[in-house]
């Protein structure tokens, strides 16, 4: 299994997807306990609800699964929000605070799952913004999430359908997240807060830097927006889903108008 799929394209904007993959290898596989095996942290189907709403974009997936090794998250482990309840490179809990491992992996086996998966990810995801940005002058890298609306033992309530994040405003020009949040305010029905519970994982935080022309910014998506269930079977709902693949490619709209005027000045 390639750790990595691309799909390239040739506008400024770049689809990173790190956890809509579901591949665990047999021998990972097997050193999960039950709970583990259900992989229900699972970005589902986050890959098909973006599929071809912006033929234009670069897209990067990850083909393996977050409990595998996670790809939003930094290759030495720190972590994202200090304080408070998250997991980390790879997981030892699920989003419930509840074991997924028979036995948990050593730092060994860590160090060699960094290397064979994590690793090729983020060259080929480095490697796309390099060459975005050769082309444009600028490049945009939209971060594609998405986890169930409640998970008590990570945030506290409902969360909204749309989590905007660009690390406290680091990680973008404002103006990017300005139109990207007036679309999101639009969208009738669904809610929306900015740099809220989930202001941007690693990838967005390590390759965010407007003064240098790469902007990132990361969605999180309420799977109650997209599916019918947010247990198993994580069944898609089409409904739904066409309905906010509607509002996600006025985002992705929104933010091509948005690089246009910063791209003209970079040139």
């Amino acid at each position: 299994m390639n750790p990595v799929a691309v799909s390239r394209g040739q506008s400024p904007l770049i689809l990173g997807l790190p956890h809509s993959g579901t591949y665990v290898p047999p021998e990972i596989f097997n050193a999960l306990n039950a709970r583990g095996q259900r992989l229900a942290d699972t970005d589902w189907h986050v890959d098909r609800l973006y599929d071809g709403i912006f033929p234009e974009a670069t897209t990067v997936k990850a083909n393996f699964n977050r409990y595998v090794i996670d790809a939003n998250r930094s290759p030495d482990s720190e972590s994202l929000y200090p304080g408070l309840n998250t997991t980390g490179l790879v997981p030892t809990t699920d989003f419930d605070g509840l074991p997924i491992w028979e036995s948990e992996p050593l730092s060994d086996e860590i160090d060699a799952r960094r290397t064979a998966w994590h690793a090729p990810y983020h060259a080929a995801l480095a490697h796309e913004i390099h060459r975005v940005r050769e082309l444009h002058g600028i490049a945009v890298l939209y971060d594609c999430h998405s986890i169930r609306s409640s998970a008590p033992y990570l945030f506290q309530g409902r969360l909204p359908d749309f989590n905007i994040g660009t690390n406290s405003g680091l990680s973008c020009d404002v103006r990017i997240a300005d139109a990207v949040e007036e679309v999101c305010h639009k969208a009738q029905g669904l809610t929306t807060v900015r740099d809220g519970r989930f202001r941007g994982g690693w990838t967005t935080r390590h390759y965010g830097c407007p003064d240098n022309g790469i902007h990132a910014i990361q969605m999180e998506l309420a799977q109650s927006a997209y599916l019918s269930t947010e247990s198993e079977p994580f069944n898609y709902d089409i409904e739904k889903s066409n309905t906010l693949r509607g509002h996600l490619r006025s985002i992705l709209d929104a933010i091509i108008a948005e690089i246009t005027t910063l791209e003209s000045k970079t040139l």
